[in-house]
């Protein structure tokens, strides 16, 4: 993928300061992905039996046989295996501008900071790369929850905030996650 690969050119002293601030950015935002992805295991994220978005309320939810679990949701953008793309949320016409808030706030972080080819709309991406772009937003926008939802021919990236878990019961307990 050409926004991340080295060039042959001489390359300036601020070039080279801000690929190291990417690389610093990227280690801690796959870091960020790992340590949500165990504290959110400890509630079932990842064995749901199905989950949906409401973008008209910006809820996400999982079902689970004995409970749900829903949490306010954004939508970072979607990567298309297939195609071999990366789609920004904000550059998708399917999806509402509030949905897309996360997606603009890494857009604007990423105009403002000097690196334009990641504020693209569509990337070229592989699987490696979309990462990449995931681990990049996850840690700018300080997300609190990460998913990444299978659908069709691509998969959702979402960021989401403070679960709330209703057990078949009715008992309802919340799941709220600080990992600085």
């Amino acid at each position: 993928m050409g926004i991340f690969k080295r060039t042959d050119k001489a390359e300036s002293a601020d070039q080279a300061g801000k690929r190291a601030d990417l690389s610093v950015l990227l280690l801690q935002g796959e870091d960020m992905i790992e340590r949500l992805g165990r504290a959110h295991m400890s509630w079932g994220l990842g064995s749901a039996d199905r989950w949906d978005l409401d973008q008209a309320t910006g809820i996400i939810t999982w079902t689970f046989p004995d409970k749900t679990a829903t949490a306010p949701a954004q939508i970072l953008g979607s990567f298309s295996p297939g195609s071999g793309s990366w789609l920004w949320a904000w550059a998708n016409k399917s999806i509402l501008p509030e949905m897309a808030r996360d997606a603009r706030s890494f857009r604007d972080w990423a105009e403002g900071n000097g690196h334009p080819a990641l504020a693209q709309p569509k990337i070229e991406a592989d699987e490696e790369a979309a990462g990449t772009l995931v681990a990049l937003a996850v840690r700018v926008t300080e997300a609190t929850g990460y998913y990444r939802g299978q659908g069709g021919n691509s998969a959702v990236i979402i960021t989401f905030g403070p679960v709330t878990l209703t057990a078949a019961d009715g008992s309802v307990s919340n799941f709220n996650i600080n990992i600085e």
